[in-house]
């Protein structure tokens, strides 16, 4: 389905509602093209946005900010396979963000309006989300053609000023204009930032009119957004305006601070868990007194009761109106045994504090979102919660909705994030969560390979560490146990698509930060036979193979999930009565982006050949794309290396 408003796979986690635009009132749209223009312009493309205009009047009534919003979106059909793709339409809404009125309908290219008349609202729930009691409703254009010309028109009213949600001027398909407007009263201060890339294409006015000021934003001929799969979330890239309100003069004309840095952030998200666990529930008492039954260490503590939350609440998503900001009570989530990451929060600050370990509730966001607590002091920074405690004056993140994070190790998703910890109602503290060195995340996989008379028999075992293992663990827990010997084979297949798995072994006595797997396998004609001689690659794993980046046409950045290690060991017996004829030379090749290391050596009647691969940073942004393609360009030629042995 492609929508007006961003797609919602690609919405960020917290109050990004999605955009769709209002009615025939709105000031300087531009005039559509020509269709046979347009054609000639875009060619391979199924549609255009002509218009993508959204206006917010922001002003003051009975002495509070008070906002409402208008949107208008025109898509003009070029292709007549639109129809199939693009016929299906929505928008949001949601309790803070509320529906006024909405009309949808289809301009014929012989000028005929045909209104839509069947609209179909239902609730729209991710599956992580801080708030979110979104709802959409969608509708079908009526008649798409080629020329044919959808319009939509919505207006709301913004219930909670707080929370304006950011514009963003690009959409899947290209925008011939995308504009935001912004009417202020002149008694208030608007802030704004421009985020992502390629914001210098936007321009910027404001201008004074009757009582307000009016700031237009405006981005001509947007290209469209171009999706990766291995890019982090597109609040990161995609050209984009953050705009809240600073301060206003109240009804005594006294200036008002509203959001106009960090600590009114934190005063206005404190209120949300001022009233949350007041009282300590006898369940939640009875079990946190047999978690930590003479011990005195408040770390074992710690462990002992975040490893009960973990195993015994189960994480679950849901939302609705200010249950998106506010935790619930530890004892109700206790009774439950389950909630969401702010119920987490709640149950592992309450169950900490009861044993003596000073916990606190701690709002984050995730790598998704690109925002700082200090220079955006925003709530769409934060898209999570966590508990913060402190031991031998070391700040530990606990995530209560990873089951298998290890205690000490922040989950992968929030490393290198600001914190905002809640110390007391007054005080609080914006903490970097650490970025875990690649040394403790490493994996080590050890090949063994004989040469027997039907082919190559071989013994893997592969060693995880840090978050290799707790990706491992989180998969074993929703792998069908009644496939397991398929989903083995998948993950240990090496050399080729003959590999056949015999026997399988996991080792499951392993730490949450340790896993480890071993394999008996098959790999009929792998090593080829000419003459007296054999020929085997021992390249079993030609990695990075689809990894070349597109540059310099792409610009949007590559995230990693976590620094690594990598190593990947292949040992092979030379059999009797054979020498090693040719062994392939070594290579190292690194750069400031990345690099490896392939090392090939005998030793007695074995040859190994060493492959190590690292990764130190969260992110490869555009600048270091060709030094990237430069470390593959160097690689691939060497996976056609062969070894050779000659019979003595």
């Amino acid at each position: 389905m492609v929508n007006f408003y961003l797609l919602k796979m690609n919405r960020p986690l917290l109050l990004f509602f999605p955009l769709c635009l209002c009615f025939s009132l709105f000031s300087g749209l531009v005039k559509a093209q020509s269709f046979d223009a347009l054609r000639k312009q875009f060619p391979d493309e199924k549609a255009v946005l002509l218009n993508r205009v959204y206006e917010y009047n922001i002003d003051l009534k009975n002495g509070e900010p008070y906002v409402t919003s208008k949107e208008l979106q025109q898509i003009e059909y070029l292709l007549g396979s639109a129809t199939a793709y693009m016929g299906k339409f929505g928008f949001s809404h949601s309790d803070f963000h509320q529906l006024v009125s909405y009309e949808a309908f289809t301009r014929t290219p012989d000028d005929k309006k045909l209104k839509v008349s069947e609209f179909k609202t239902n609730t729209d729930k991710e599956g992580f989300v801080f708030y979110d009691d979104i709802k959409e409703t969608t509708f079908h254009f009526p008649s798409v053609e080629p020329g044919a010309i959808g319009n939509l028109q919505v207006s709301w009213f913004n219930k909670d000023p707080h929370l304006l949600s950011p514009f963003y001027f690009t959409s899947n398909i290209p925008t011939i204009n995308s504009e935001l407007k912004l009417t202020v009263s002149k008694d208030i201060s608007l802030k704004y930032q421009l985020i992502g890339l390629d914001t210098s294409n936007i321009t910027v006015s404001v201008k004074t009119e009757h009582r307000n000021n009016v700031y237009t934003f405006q981005y001509k001929n947007c290209p469209a957004d171009k999706s990766y799969d291995d890019a982090p979330g597109f609040a990161w890239y995609s050209p984009h305006v953050v705009f809240y309100i600073g301060s206003y003069k109240n009804n005594q004309g006294s200036n008002t601070s509203y959001l106009s840095n960090v600590n009114d952030l934190y005063h206005l998200s404190y209120n949300y868990i001022k009233t949350v666990n007041n009282q300590t529930s006898p369940e939640l008492k009875h079990i946190v007194d047999s978690l930590t039954k003479g011990i005195n260490s408040e770390e074992l503590k710690a462990r002992n009761i975040y490893a009960w939350v973990q195993n015994n609440i189960k994480y679950v998503a849901f939302e609705d109106g200010m249950g998106g900001f506010i935790p619930r009570d530890a004892g109700l989530v206790c009774s439950r045994r389950f909630g969401d990451c702010k119920d987490m929060a709640s149950i592992l600050t309450e169950m900490l504090n009861v044993a003596g370990v000073k916990a606190y509730f701690t709002w984050i966001g995730t790598r998704d979102l690109p925002y700082s607590f200090i220079k955006t002091p925003l709530p769409l920074v934060s898209n999570h919660m966590i508990c913060t405690i402190k031991l031998n004056d070391k700040f530990v993140f606990l995530d209560g909705t990873d089951p298998t994070c290890v205690f000490g190790m922040p989950s992968s998703a929030i490393q290198d994030k600001e914190a905002m910890i809640a110390v007391n109602e007054k005080d609080f503290q914006i903490l970097k969560v650490p970025v875990i060195e690649k040394n403790k995340n490493v994996l080590i996989d050890s090949t063994w390979l004989t040469l027997t008379p039907t082919g190559i028999k071989g013994h893997v075992k592969k060693d995880f560490k840090g978050y290799f293992a707790m990706e491992m663990h989180g998969k074993l827990i929703y792998w069908d146990k009644k496939n397991m010997a398929e989903i083995m084979e998948n993950q240990l297949e090496r050399g080729s698509n003959k590999f056949k798995l015999d026997t399988f072994n996991i080792d499951k006595k392993k730490s949450a930060g340790e896993f480890s797997m071993s394999a008996d396998f098959s790999l009929p004609a792998y090593a080829k036979k000419l003459g007296n001689d054999y020929y085997l690659n021992l390249n079993l794993f030609k990695f990075f193979q689809s990894s070349r980046i597109d540059y310099p046409k792409r610009k949007v950045p590559i995230e990693h999930d976590f620094n690594f290690e990598t190593k990947y060991v292949t040992l092979f017996k030379v059999p009797d009565g054979y020498k090693v004829s040719y062994l392939p030379q070594s290579k190292s090749f690194h750069n400031k982006t990345w690099g490896f290391d392939l090392k090939y050596e005998q030793k007695d009647n074995y040859v190994i050949l060493t492959q190590e691969f690292d990764n130190d940073h969260l992110m490869t942004t555009n600048d270091e794309f060709e030094q990237w393609n430069k470390v593959l360009e160097t690689l691939f030629p060497l996976y056609k290396e062969t070894l050779s042995l000659t019979k003595i």
